[in-house]
């Protein structure tokens, strides 16, 4: 049957030559890339990259946390990452009297390393085609609500078979290509993860907001965990009886360096592409979507720069918030200008015009009218849902009043994990930041959204109020949330008071919006899309088969390969390919939070002979959000670097990939090795690494 040629076809189509570098490639089927990676230079074999029979490199990347990737340095698991990554736990542990985001953090032995209670990494243990055992059973007479139910049963069967808990082992079946095709994923996955070393955020976010995104960048972005097992090698929750994991794989690292041409290869987790998108939605991302939310974060991030630029305390609690929504807020600017720069939605038009040609009297005919139609539907609503995520969300009482209000009791003193929840919430919280954002917000809600999808209660608020500042005032005056305390004391005879509090009752009313009147038809649309891109996209296929596709990211392990390459975004612009720890001294300036280095740095360079200390470096490898902290391999498979972003003018790459523009940044492995010697001077971590030259 039809269903089943699709897995063929891609390993027909795989084996014709790569457009460029674009491309994420799942490893299991890499040998369908291999020539062409041998070509441009890599030495190692497929079975190198993927195997479920031998030690691979595989074996030596972790999933870290919930969206980025780490890479194993040693045997006794030592991991690296980014600094961005490992942010918001070296924060949890930072404070005024210890401020390791200020000056850094490096344990000198490993009784000092730090445990961090709810970070995860997770090992692929293998994933495997499952196309045919998803679809056991299917008939072409069956409703799409049919097929979907017959996906999720066996789709449940397969993950029930492939978990065990008593080993760690999780598994989940991803959809590619929109449903087309079915893969089976099992991690091996570890609790117990401690904070080794972190760079003074000065070194680890270097250029801050102002170089984000941006090339030449000078970023020391790493951070450095352990993972710890029981004494079978084991996932174990934390215990100081644990020891240090031993992997089946770790990456030796290069000291040789990088020159430009040489051969590049990202082992990682991408999180997100949408690379198949008709014009329909690339226009909307690009001329509604981001400038709206762009818009809504400006507001978000002035709020909290200018609190955070009064005091060290408030700088501290909120800089991993400012962080998280900084980082979309300028990537989003990024992408909306490469789309428009590239006319990408003309672009699409074109093909979709040729599509159209091509698809008449075959089963395609009409599925970009169809999707066209389904968008009109779609987007009004989606704009309004993404408003809501944009608006409502970040108003932090809410979110703990929604918090306490779902505790099935309030005994919140006399319980640990709940009292632990409350205490880490407001140990990141002022109230003029939450209080301000809320009256930002609630205007900006108002102003933009049509009269038809602004919710009742907030039409309801206003009237009774007048004013968003009287609204908000109500609010914070008259709620219990605004003081730790009373919320540490509450107990079940509390319950009624904060089922009345008014920042439970706005919290639920907006919610009940975005459940009752926004989220269906986002659903029920999303639906109807999805299943008219699973024609779309098995039409593309057919309709290009010479082309090679693979599939769209989805935080699942991808090959992705280049070289080291400057470029040149615009006329007399040529930017070369690796930085330098004297573009760091040109820089640098006291009077600049985002370029304020730490004096030990100063005084290192001062002394002379480390000029031309590597720092980053470019490259034309397809990443995208999650490939974080991802690997960057030479031709011998060894560590060279460690992703960490793209350039501005590529960000555009999760819908389209240019080629002239796209490429990521790393951190080159060589500063990394030098903060530890000379920042850190943690030097004993060189004894358990392996080093090439």
């Amino acid at each position: 049957m039809k269903k089943f040629m699709l897995p063929l076809a891609i390993a027909l189509m795989a084996i014709l030559p790569a457009r460029a570098d674009e491309g994420m490639w799942l490893p299991a089927l890499i040998s369908q890339r291999i020539g062409d990676m041998q070509a441009k230079g890599f030495k190692l074999t497929a079975e190198d990259i993927y195997s479920v029979n031998q030690a691979s490199l595989k074996d030596a990347v972790v999933l870290f946390g919930r969206g980025c990737t780490g890479e194993l340095v040693s045997n006794d698991g030592l991991i690296f990452t980014n600094h961005h990554c490992g942010y918001s736990y070296i924060q949890k542990h930072s404070s005024v009297e210890h401020d390791y985001l200020k000056d850094g953090f490096w344990a000198l032995n490993r009784g000092e390393e730090l445990p961090n209670p709810g970070l995860t990494v997770s090992f692929l243990e293998y994933m495997q085609d499952v196309t045919a055992q998803v679809l056991e059973g299917y008939k072409p007479e069956m409703t799409e609500e049919e097929r979907s139910q017959l996906v999720r049963e066996n789709s449940n069967k397969l993950m029930r078979a492939a978990r065990d808990e008593s080993k760690g082992l999780t598994a989940s079946v991803e959809a590619l290509y929109y449903g087309n095709q079915y893969f089976l994923f099992v991690f091996r996955v570890y609790s117990d993860v401690r904070l080794v070393g972190a760079p003074p955020s000065s070194i680890g976010k270097f250029g801050g907001d102002t170089d984000n995104w941006m090339w030449p960048r000078h970023t020391g972005d790493f951070s450095i965990f352990r993972i710890y097992a029981d004494a079978d090698n084991n996932p174990a929750v934390y215990s100081q009886n644990n020891v240090p994991y031993h992997p089946k794989k770790f990456f030796k690292i290069s000291r040789a360096g990088v020159k430009e041409d040489d051969f590049t290869f990202v082992y990682g987790c991408p999180g997100s592409t949408k690379e198949y998108i008709t014009s329909d939605e690339t226009a909307y991302t690009a001329e509604v979507s981001d400038p709206q939310k762009i818009a809504l974060r400006t507001k978000r991030l002035e709020i909290m720069k200018k609190h955070m630029d009064q005091s060290q305390a408030v700088r501290i609690q909120y800089s991993a918030k400012y962080a998280s929504v900084s980082n979309a807020w300028k990537k989003w600017q990024g992408e909306a200008k490469g789309i428009a720069k590239m006319k990408t939605v003309a672009t699409k038009q074109a093909y979709e015009a040729r599509f159209k040609e091509w698809a008449k009297g075959k089963r395609y005919d009409g599925v970009l009218e169809k999707l066209s139609s389904l968008y009109k539907e779609y987007i009004p609503y989606y704009r309004a849902y993404e408003y809501y995520n944009e608006t409502v969300r970040p108003i932090e009482i809410l979110s703990v009043a929604n918090m306490v209000a779902s505790f099935k009791e309030l005994n919140i003193s006399k319980d640990l994990s709940k009292a632990i929840s409350i205490e880490n919430f407001y140990k990141d919280y002022y109230q003029p930041i939450d209080e301000e954002i809320f009256v930002s917000m609630m205007k900006a809600l108002g102003e933009n959204l049509s009269e038809d999808m602004l919710p009742a209660y907030y039409k309801e608020q206003l009237a009774k109020y007048g004013t968003v500042e009287a609204w908000k005032d109500s609010v914070f005056s008259k709620s219990i949330f605004t003081d730790k305390a009373k919320v540490r004391a509450l107990t079940a005879a509390d319950t009624t008071l904060v089922k009345n509090d008014p920042a439970t009752l706005m919290y639920n009313a907006f919610n009940e919006w975005q459940r009752n009147t926004l989220r269906p038809v986002v659903v029920k649309l999303n639906s109807k899309i999805n299943l008219a891109y699973r024609d779309y996209m098995q039409g593309q296929m057919d309709f290009q088969p010479e082309k090679n596709f693979y599939p769209d990211a989805n935080l699942t392990l991808r090959v992705a390969y280049g070289k080291v390459a400057g470029y040149s975004p615009a006329d007399g612009i040529d930017y070369r390919p690796v930085s330098t720890l004297k573009g760091i001294i040109e820089k640098d300036n006291p009077d600049i939070f985002d370029y304020n280095i730490p004096q030990v740095l100063r005084d290192i360079y001062a002394q002379g002979g480390h000029e031309d200390q590597p720092v980053c470096f470019l490259a034309t490898n397809h990443t995208t959000g999650g490939n974080s902290g991802s690997p960057v391999l030479n031709a011998d498979g060894n560590l060279i670097g460690i992703n960490f972003d793209r350039v501005w003018e590529g960000t555009m790459s999760d819908i389209a990939f240019d080629p002239e523009f796209c490429r990521n940044i790393s951190l080159d492995v060589r500063y990394l090795l030098f903060n530890i010697e000379y920042i850190g001077h943690a030097a004993y971590l060189f004894d358990e690494m392996e080093f090439v030259d």
